[in-house]
């Protein structure tokens, strides 16, 4: 394992799947759903690195726990223990832990270091969450919606918020799996507009449409599902004054849900911060946030099978 295995499949953004890899994805984890322990043997003395610059409640926890359900083992290096970018370079770092062990989850700050670091590993990488994507929730997202729906033919979901990480992936998931999108956000908070246009295109391809409003309100019309996440994230305290001011008017409350005409669901990534992005409609009938949370493991579970098991 001294040298790089070009033939491994890195998982950091969308783009590294195509429709077909999606929809096996999620036909494995909804098997996995039903059997937990089907492929118990499956990662059989494997051993996953979780490697975080970010603390993390569902992605740390669906990763060890989904790994134990598939026979492996789990290592975590917490912040402090690492300090990659600091102590030791991104690339020191990743050629020497992936001697070690079989897979790499990082979770890092700046997307860059995640392509970086799986560049340079010599074991496939899977990232848990940067500044630019959050490949593995996009996937859990879409997989719940099919969950709920039987089919995501037809389906319409609205982003209200900003433009972040998690929307980036949203919009190349539901391109690649023919979901029609609406999102609003605040002027200067859009998703990036090369981002937006080559997700837009593929979604063209798969007969789904991306719309784009600066009014939640018309967002939301006939959509099957409406979907929010945090207005601050993390390392955003500094502008959180300016940035509640500027998300006024996007909160998802009952008001909003009223405007999409039909009895849609609500998502959201978590975690959240009720009484701003949204109310405690969040904990109403029609709340499927705990089924996506719930469905990172599964959907996890698929990808490191997808990843980590041996060739052939």
């Amino acid at each position: 394992m001294n040298r790089r295995d070009m033939t491994k499949k890195d998982i950091i953004t969308i783009r590294d799947l195509s429709t077909e890899e999606i929809l096996e994805l999620m036909r494995v984890a909804r098997k996995l759903k039903k059997s937990p322990f089907a492929r118990a043997k499956a990662l059989r003395n494997k051993t996953l690195a979780l490697l975080f610059q970010k603390p993390s409640n569902r992605t740390r926890v669906s990763f060890e726990v989904g790994m134990a359900h598939l026979g492996g083992y789990t290592l975590y290096l917490s912040p402090q223990e690492i300090d990659m970018g600091g102590r030791e370079t991104v690339k020191d770092v990743a050629c020497v832990i992936s001697r070690y062990v079989d897979g790499i989850v990082v979770r890092v700050f700046a997307h860059q270091d995640a392509v970086i670091f799986a560049r340079y590993s010599a074991v496939p990488v899977i990232n848990g969450l940067s500044d630019f994507a959050h490949p593995c929730q996009a996937l859990s997202d879409v997989f719940t919606i099919r969950e709920k729906f039987g089919s995501l033919k037809k389906r319409r979901i609205a982003f209200i918020g900003d433009g972040n990480n998690v929307l980036n992936s949203l919009l190349m998931t539901c391109a690649r799996t023919g979901v029609s999108l609406n999102i609003a956000t605040p002027r200067g908070y859009e998703p990036e507009r090369e981002v937006f246009e080559e997700a837009a295109g593929i979604a063209k391809k798969h007969r789904a449409v991306f719309n784009f409003f600066n009014d939640p309100h018309e967002a939301v019309k006939g959509c099957d599902a409406v979907y929010t996440d945090v207005w601050i994230s993390m390392g955003q305290e500094n502008v959180r004054e300016q940035r509640l001011k500027d998300f006024e008017g996007f909160q998802v409350n009952e008001t909003l849900m009223r405007a999409t005409g039909k009895d849609a669901l609500i998502m959201h990534c978590l975690p959240a911060h009720r009484g701003e992005e949204i109310t405690d409609i969040i904990d109403g009938k029609n709340s499927i946030v705990y089924d996506q949370a719930e469905n990172r493991m599964h959907v996890e579970k698929a990808v490191l099978l997808k990843t980590l098991r041996k060739r052939g």
